[in-house]
């Protein structure tokens, strides 16, 4: 059957039941949110008009990491009181809810969540942890933590979160994450405080591959010993490499509108996550960041599918590989793999 016979409209996608592995909370806040956020607290927004574009990715914007990071820059401004930090976070797992996302990974970055009011670092994670945990038992999505640190920000500062994840490891933290200004600095500085942190029992992910070359790519694999890889589209830029990912098997956690909107592909069509998937890469879709972006993960798959010719077969296959990838332990990682191949086992792959 060929591609277009199969044109299938959005709310078939939303009715799977997703797993998404790459979620930032701060690119996940909802725009009435903000509004309500900064009556409260005297911010001059002058109405959502004014608010969107700072916010939020437009048409008519250029499609650059610049642009792109400078809406995580107005964001800050908002993380303003415990009440805000733990709203955002529950409302951000409620809309995974909305979209039938079943196990949801979210990252947040508690360095950027205590900036504007100097809240004490700790303080911000255990805010985090409370609101997911009331959101996760509300609204019955899986929900596990990833704290993410910034290259651009200092190894030291990296440090003292990281071991502030650890102690919370049993409190939902399973993990930390690489981020930041990948086409400025480097990752190798990081490489000691990640070590420490995989010794300690936690989980990692680098963002790699995206606003830098396929060499970060490797660097994540061999040096950092990465089992995930943010976003990882690059790896495509040098077949040596593609040889490594493919013998190595970490998972790569694509998120194709991100892609186009902060100009790591500038043609939304010629996305390599086919390519990806072709060259027996372990590779699945995710969301990055939902409100900045505009999208959903249902949208997502519509994408995929239907206009990158993806076969619904093979966007199942990528939501099991997801579950697989999950940083869970090995009996709770096996029952979501289960249960969600139950229930997929019911769809209409053609």
């Amino acid at each position: 059957m060929s591609h277009t016979k199969t044109k299938r409209p959005l709310k078939f996608y939303q009715a799977l039941p997703k797993v998404d592995l790459h979620r930032h909370l701060e690119g996940s806040v909802r725009l009435n949110t903000l509004l309500d956020i900064g009556r409260t607290h005297g911010i001059d927004i002058k109405g959502t008009d004014y608010l969107r574009p700072l916010v939020q990715v437009g048409e008519d914007e250029p499609y650059t990491f610049e642009n792109f990071l400078s809406k995580f820059i107005t964001l800050r401004e908002f993380f303003r009181s415990p009440e805000a930090i733990s709203r955002i976070t529950y409302e951000a797992i409620e809309d995974a809810a909305v979209d039938n996302i079943r196990y949801l990974e979210l990252r947040f970055t508690p360095v950027a969540l205590s900036k504007s009011e100097e809240f004490r670092l700790a303080d911000v994670m255990d805010w985090v942890i409370d609101a997911a945990k009331q959101a996760e038992m509300e609204n019955g999505v899986i929900t596990r933590l990833i704290a993410s640190v910034n290259r651009h920000e200092s190894v030291a500062l990296a440090e003292k979160v990281i071991q502030l994840a650890v102690d919370r490891k049993d409190a939902g933290i399973v993990g930390v994450d690489l981020a930041g200004a990948e086409a400025n600095f480097q990752a190798e500085p990081f490489l000691g405080v990640f070590k420490e942190a995989t010794q300690a029992g936690m989980h990692t992910t680098i963002h790699a591959g995206e606003w830098g070359g396929s060499a970060n790519v490797m660097e994540a694999i061999e040096k950092f010993d990465a089992k995930r890889i943010g976003h990882g589209v690059r790896v495509m830029e040098d077949p040596d490499v593609v040889g490594i990912a493919r013998e190595h098997q970490p998972f790569f956690e694509v998120c194709i509108t991100s892609n186009y909107q902060s100009g790591v592909i500038p043609v939304l069509h010629n996305h390599p996550y086919p390519e990806m998937l072709s060259k027996g890469l372990n590779a699945a879709l995710n969301t990055d960041d939902p409100s900045i972006c505009q999208i959903t993960l249902s949208y997502e798959y519509q994408l995929a599918c239907e206009e990158l010719g993806i076969p619904v077969s093979t966007l199942v296959g990528g939501i099991l590989a997801s579950a697989r990838a999950a940083f869970l332990p090995g009996n709770e990682r096996e029952a979501l793999v289960d249960s969600l191949g139950s229930e997929l086992g019911g769809y209409n792959l053609v």
